[in-house]
């Protein structure tokens, strides 16, 4: 860490600490933003040294990111930004709290990840989903997939553990030479209609998928998972019974659990961390109001709200549905 590194993290924690004080939030961002302002390359040297596992996709960053730090707690201590904030000022706030911890587990933003991966060159990238979310912010996601694989491109030592139910992230990860395929699931399929790469028709058969103007089609997973197991490679068998609900967190954890063996963790004890992840940041959070108890789900997109009314039990007395239409995330009302 140079001179001016250490002078913009100080600057950067003192900012962090104001805020609390002061009741103005938690500090994640402003201190962030404060040492990048000092030192523009402060997240690089907050990444050098460690095992950095990037997690993105359009939904479920948050949850596998969680879960990834949780099966890397197996390996040794973890940084991660367990609050969610995702791109460069909340990863230096994550980074500069754990300055000892030799492995980080960190949710980027999409359109963050080629410049992210740049900086702390993770050894493993999870691609979860692309689908269409924010678009006056993040924009068109054929655009976003290109971004990736140019991304991507750069750091061919990565291993990449994509999702090959997902179209878009496939096409992201296809060329890579270090690719762990995990069948994570991909319920939405209104965003990948066509081929990312000619522009063909994608035409399904079950699970499977193909381009019909390409040599692009659907990877054979090395690791799928049912609603028992988690199956990996080399025949690997083991029970998977999550505290979280719903099958799209079945493929979240298969992904994280990928993550985590990718950099050496022990395939049962990854399981085991995983499945004690019970809320992510209120998400799924059960709470209790009166004789009832509710559980909070977040949906923010399409494919979020059809993989959220899933896991509403019809048997549930009702639904009470609230909508935060507010700038940082777009005025949807």
């Amino acid at each position: 860490m140079t001179i001016r590194g250490r002078a913009a993290l100080a600057a950067g924690s003192a900012a962090r600490w104001a805020s609390r004080v002061t009741g103005r939030g938690a500090g994640a961002m402003i201190g962030g933003l404060v040492a990048m302002t000092l030192d523009q390359s402060i997240l690089g040297q907050l990444g050098a040294g460690r095992r950095t596992i990037v997690v993105t996709g359009t939904n479920g960053k948050s949850t596998t990111t969680r879960m990834t730090a949780a099966a890397l707690a197996t390996l040794g201590q973890v940084a991660t930004n367990a609050e969610g904030a995702n791109m460069d000022a909340g990863l230096v706030s994550a980074l500069a709290l754990a300055p000892d911890a030799a492995l980080a587990a960190l949710e980027v933003d999409e359109m963050h990840v080629p410049h992210v991966s740049d900086a702390v060159h993770p050894a493993v990238i999870v691609l979860l989903n692309l689908s269409r979310d924010q678009l006056d912010r993040v924009g068109e996601i054929n655009h976003i997939e290109r971004t990736l694989r140019a991304g991507l491109a750069r750091h061919p030592d990565a291993v990449v553990v994509a999702n090959c139910d997902d179209v878009l992230m496939t096409s992201a990860a296809y060329d890579c030479p270090h690719v762990v395929w995990v069948a994570a699931g991909g319920g939405w399929a209104n965003d990948s209609v066509s081929c990312p790469r000619s522009g063909e028709v994608i035409v399904r058969d079950g699970s499977d998928w193909h381009s019909t103007g390409s040599d692009f089609k659907r990877p054979t997973p090395q690791w799928w998972f049912d609603e028992v197991n988690l199956y990996g490679p080399d025949g690997l068998t083991l029970p998977m019974r999550l505290s979280l609900p719903g099958t799209v967190n079945r493929g979240n954890a298969a992904q994280a659990v990928a993550a985590a063996v990718a950099l050496g963790a022990d395939p049962a004890a990854a399981v085991a961390a995983v499945s004690t992840v019970d809320e992510v940041a209120g998400r799924y959070q059960t709470v209790p109001m009166g004789e009832h108890t509710a559980r909070i789900l977040l949906a923010k997109n399409p494919a979020g709200w059809q993989e959220a009314l899933s896991m509403v039990d019809k048997s549930a007395d009702g639904v009470v549905i609230a909508v935060n239409g507010q700038v940082p995330d777009g005025e949807d009302l």
